[in-house]
């Protein structure tokens, strides 16, 4: 078996479509946790995330195969906003579905699945995030995008430009005003996180 380890993102998906399958597990295991990571902090669900992770390669191996793929596209930057995409559609389709809620308004089946074997350290960290999470989700959805790609994605600002088709400069002044508007946030509600 060939080693693709240390050939780029184009190379491994020119070597896709001629047929090297193995040039795909390169890909994904390269880009999975970015990718993975950027998918869960817009759905805010594990095990749907990995639905919509799962349908995100199936799309990109069908638009690969398709050669419909452009070479002038970075690939992670490509497959994030296909995964930003089909967070979008998800939410779409659940609009006029009603979740069922706990007293404290938690969707009861997040509350089953909490099972994990440490589970102090898993609610102190449940918390947390909660609570950024929280604070992040007030901003205005220009800004919560910004901070999602920059900061939980890891996405450059040039990455993040293209991804939302606006200038570099755009990008930086809303990700300016949404740390402005997170620290005004965690004063004004003097949040500890």
């Amino acid at each position: 078996m060939k080693t693709f380890i240390t050939l780029s993102d184009q190379q491994l998906v020119q070597l896709f479509t001629d047929g090297e399958t193995a040039a795909l597990d390169v890909l994904v295991n390269r880009h999975k946790v970015r990718i993975f990571t950027s998918i869960y902090l817009l759905v805010k669900d594990k095990y749907l995330a990995e639905d919509i992770f799962q349908e995100l390669f199936i799309k990109i191996i069908e638009t690969l195969r398709a050669g419909k793929y452009k070479d002038e596209n970075k690939f992670v930057v490509w497959a994030i906003r296909i995964a930003h995409n089909l967070c979008v559609d998800h939410f779409r389709k659940i609009k006029g579905k009603p979740a069922i809620k706990t007293i404290d308004g938690k969707d009861i089946f997040e509350v089953l699945r909490f099972n994990d074997t440490n589970a102090e350290e898993n609610i102190i960290k449940r918390q947390s995030h909660e609570r950024i999470m929280k604070l992040v989700g007030q901003l205005p959805e220009e800004q919560r995008e910004i901070i999602i790609l920059r900061h939980f994605a890891d996405l450059k600002f040039r990455e993040i430009s293209i991804m939302l088709n606006c200038s570099v400069n755009t990008a930086l002044g809303r990700m300016r005003y949404a740390l402005l508007n997170l620290r005004k946030i965690i004063e004004e509600q003097r949040v500890a996180i």
